[in-house]
């Protein structure tokens, strides 16, 4: 079965297919953004790697989500509820978890069908 990976960089790829299944990295929104403008970027970003892997949100099979503070929980919430195929949500997780850096206040993580 071949590997396909998406946007490789020095030290990860934004995303890699395996068989009829794809693995995103975790993504971040724009540093100093407020966590709702950061969920829409992250969304965003997600979308348009499921698009290059050949699948769409309504596809997604897991999401884990990592807040840098579980009180933007709601926040995240909003933008995620809007944004999710109502037809097709995915098992998913949230927990609190330092990021990166001080700046990121979410990161999601999704696995997907092809």
């Amino acid at each position: 079965m071949s590997i396909r990976r998406i946007e490789p960089g020095h030290r990860m790829s934004a995303a890699v297919v395996h068989g009829n299944t794809v693995y995103l990295a975790g993504q971040v929104g724009n540093p100093g953004e407020d966590v709702t403008a950061q969920t829409k970027t992250v969304l965003s970003e997600i979308d348009r790697l499921l698009t290059e892997a050949g699948t769409d949100k309504s596809k997604i099979l897991q999401a884990t989500v990592w807040l840098a503070d579980m009180k933007d929980f709601g926040a995240m919430n909003a933008v995620w509820d809007a944004w999710v195929d109502p037809s097709n949500k995915p098992a998913r997780a949230t927990g609190e978890s330092k990021l990166a850096t001080p700046d990121y206040f979410v990161e999601i993580i999704v696995i997907a069908a092809i």
